[in-house]
């Protein structure tokens, strides 16, 4: 239920199991791969690089006398990671990160820091960007993403600078692309015992965020410069449930250095709880309320003003073989001072063959999302997916979460324990005929009022991902998409190719 895939890649990171319930545990010419006016930074930053770099050679050197062994799970927000329980030495692997994970700063071990970073590099090529309305585009991402968590019995304080920029691009740099030099994350958390087995947690600041599986609030992993929000939280959390309050801003991503600024056109709240069914809590379900406002919000109808309400519910489960992901979602408010609404409903079902060679994981995800009827009534009918994640249709895709109608099956194999292989398949419609077709980002992509056609078209991708060492991923995808009758009759028609390839080192 969620530009071209500016804003797609998450990247495939073997297991490639996106957990959704991870947020529950603790023209222009080519530019230097630098951004950033400012060259009172440039010390800074080759600090950290070679600091970055001088690490991931230590890693190196550790690995040759061990066997590569699996790290502890990594999130991609980073804080949910808790590292404390490697103050019991007992515990220890003896792997090389633990070193950098839990560093006591006290004689009881109550207060320590964990520390971390990301370092990746992303090629992408689109041929026929927008079936040929636009030029052919091709750049490299670059971005270091270090992090700091210092724990003071129950005070936190957590955060993550980001250095970001882009070479061979030769159109006009976004804020997707690089925001130079800046701060990603930066909160304060403190929690109490309120009960036994309830604990609740306030945290302030800047963070990224991500609700459930992603399809209405997630981190924009895939493009260069995540999607991170301003505000705060209050959870309470027991041991099979969970309940979060929010009211949070986006930030502005700006392409200087030290410039990104909450956003004074949209303002994002809400209520998600979490009711788990399984110890290990991959079965569930959750209820929540979305509240957004927009001062331009941008449709086919036109632009304006706009309050929406959204209501949902999902539930989720993993048995090991069979999985499911399942969620709906309806909305109310008003868009330019009249009446909207919108609705969806979609997910994911899958089974894993465990005991066949190379395990294939077979997988159907589908979705029905609303779109407007006739954009002459002022009565809005869009579906509004408020902040999506990107690598929902594909790794790399056209078109995002609004009027639409998709299905996409898709196998996964492993061939090796470090490496997976996928290929699927995906069909488009517009579910309205009185509706466009929207990006990811919300941007009309093509107006729905020269045409009565549904089909929008179909994309056909090959991924592939090898997990080198524990910290090390290497993945590409590559892809097609055939324009439909929607696409033929409403502008180019070109067949859209596109490919990426990506190196991500982590810890």
């Amino acid at each position: 239920m969620h530009s071209a895939s500016a804003e797609c890649w998450p990247g495939l990171v073997i297991p490639p199991r996106r957990a959704a319930e991870k947020a529950h545990v603790r023209h222009q010419p080519r530019r230097s791969v630098w951004n950033g006016p400012q060259r009172s930074l440039t010390a800074v930053r080759g600090l950290v690089l070679a600091t970055a770099v001088a690490a991931m050679s230590a890693a190196a050197q550790a690995q040759v006398a061990t066997d590569i062994g699996r790290a502890p799970t990594l999130t991609i927000e980073r804080y949910p990671e808790d590292w404390s329980y490697l103050a019991d030495s007992s515990r220890r692997t003896g792997h090389w990160t633990e070193r950098f994970k839990y560093i006591p700063l006290s004689a009881d071990g109550s207060t320590y820091l964990s520390t971390g970073v990301e370092i990746r590099s992303r090629y992408e090529g689109y041929t026929n960007v927008a079936w040929g309305a636009a030029p052919d585009d091709r750049y490299v991402w670059h971005r270091l993403m270090p992090y700091a968590d210092f724990h003071a019995g129950r005070l936190r304080l957590f955060v993550q600078p980001i250095l970001s920029g882009i070479s061979g691009v030769r159109r006009a740099e976004r804020p997707v692309d690089t925001t130079g030099a800046d701060m990603l994350q930066a909160f304060v958390e403190v929690d109490a015992d309120i009960a036994e087995g309830a604990t609740l947690r306030l945290s302030a600041g800047r963070k990224l965020v991500s609700l459930g599986a992603g399809r209405f609030v997630d981190t924009r992993y895939g493009p260069n410069v995540p999607q991170a929000f301003d505000g705060f939280e209050a959870t309470l959390a027991g041991r099979t449930r969970q309940v979060t309050a929010l009211y949070f801003r986006p930030v502005d991503n700006k392409l200087g250095d030290f410039d990104d600024r909450t956003s004074h056109q949209k303002t994002l709240w809400g209520i998600y709880a979490t009711q788990w069914l399984s110890e290990n809590r991959a079965n569930g379900f959750d209820v929540f309320y979305l509240g957004l406002q927009d001062r331009n919000a941008v449709y086919d109808q036109g632009t304006g003003k706009e309050l929406v309400h959204t209501f949902g519910a999902r539930i989720f489960g993993d048995t090991g073989s069979s999985y499911w992901n399942l969620e709906a979602a309806l909305q109310g408010g008003t868009f330019k001072g009249h009446r909207r609404s919108g609705w969806g409903i979609g997910g994911e079902i899958g089974y894993r063959f465990l005991e066949t060679p190379m395990q294939p994981d077979v997988r159907l995800t589908a979705d029905v999302i609303s779109g407007d009827d006739d954009a002459n009534d002022p009565r809005l009918g869009t579906l509004n997916p408020l902040f999506p994640r990107g690598k929902y249709f594909a790794s790399q895709s056209p078109i995002g979460q609004r009027n639409l109608i998709h299905v996409r099956p898709s196998i996964t194999i492993r061939p090796h324990k470090d490496v997976e292989l996928s290929l699927s398949g995906t069909a488009y419609w517009r579910q309205s005929a009185g509706d466009g077709i929207y990006a990811i980002s919300g941007a009309l992509v093509r107006s729905g009022k020269d045409s009565n056609a549904r089909f929008i078209g179909t994309q056909v991708e090959l991924a592939a991902a090898w997990q080198v060492t524990p910290e090390l991923n290497l993945s590409a995808s590559a892809g097609v998409f055939d324009p439909g009758t929607f696409i033929q009759e409403t502008g180019p028609s070109q067949v859209i190719k596109l490919i990426g390839v990506t190196a991500n080192y982590r810890f």
